[in-house]
């Protein structure tokens, strides 16, 4: 049950809450202000991010032959670096990095995280696991909620809001949802309100044009989802998780890159903007 609260505020500051009423997400001054606190009491609850970048590459050949794909340059700057730059900004500052092929590489550069402002964890898997098997190994480390980042993708997302979301929602997992024009060969998400009823992998026939963006906002317990050995979050979890009702969608439209293939690199290339 809601309680009523009352207390003054800034004319500055009020102002500024009076910004955020946009008339559709925030209605009034009254939900401008109950987001400002839920997302400031929420946030404090996720502090870790666990991030994939072991997988080969091959798709991205011949630049991985040299290179492991969390360092291809984007504008510059190794592709996991800008992952790392949207965390930090968000004061997700615990980083835990599967690794894998070329591993050696990754640590070099990125080292214990500190002359980035985070604090980098890695776990090294000796064969390839999947987007989901990984995170058996580190089931010792994830004891809270923790944000989760495919390691090839760019994407600008407020996770303050994404964090508030699956809080609201109170399920186990957060799928991060994106438009895109042709869904088919990605993970689409079949809504109803907030929850997820049907995930579908490279849909055959048209479901939806959200896609999985690659960003998730999972509960620990998710990771008893997962089977032993290689195992994929889009086939063996999320159907499990919609199936029982506690998988949850959050769309949004902000900067959205793939860079999985060639051509969806150099669309990257030519208009992601850094985070600032």
């Amino acid at each position: 049950m809601d309680e009523k609260v009352t207390f003054s505020l800034n004319k500055n500051i009020l102002s500024k809450v009076d910004q955020m009423v946009d008339g559709k997400k925030i209605k009034d001054r009254n939900d401008a202000l109950e987001k400002i606190i839920r997302r400031t009491v929420n946030r404090e609850n996720v502090k870790t991010a666990f991030i994939l970048a072991g997988g080969k590459g091959t798709r991205m050949r011949p630049f991985t032959y040299e290179l492991p794909k969390p360092l291809i340059p984007v504008q510059g700057r190794p592709l996991l670096q800008h992952i790392l730059d949207l965390l930090r900004k968000y004061e997700i500052r615990d980083i835990i990095i599967s690794t894998g092929y070329m591993c050696d590489k990754i640590k070099e550069y990125f080292g214990n995280g500190s002359k980035f402002g985070l604090d980098i964890t890695y776990i090294e898997e000796k064969e390839e696991l999947g987007t989901a098997g990984a995170l058996n190994m580190s089931k010792d480390l994830l004891k809270g909620p923790f944000i989760m980042f495919n390691g090839d993708i760019l994407a600008n997302i407020d996770l303050h809001d994404l964090i508030d979301f699956h809080s609201r929602n109170e399920g186990l997992a957060t799928i991060a949802l994106t438009p895109v024009d042709d869904p088919s060969r990605f993970g689409v998400a079949d809504l109803k309100g907030d929850r997820i009823m049907k995930f579908v992998e490279k849909p055959k026939t048209h479901i939806s044009n959200l896609i999985n963006a690659g960003v998730y906002l999972l509960e620990p317990e998710v990771i008893k989802y997962v089977p032993k050995g290689k195992a994929m979050m889009e086939t063996d979890v999320f159907p499990k998780l919609a199936t029982e009702g506690k998988l949850f969608g959050y769309p949004y439209d902000g900067q959205w890159f793939d860079t999985g293939t060639h051509e969806s690199y150099e669309n990257a290339i030519k208009n992601w903007k850094k985070i600032k």
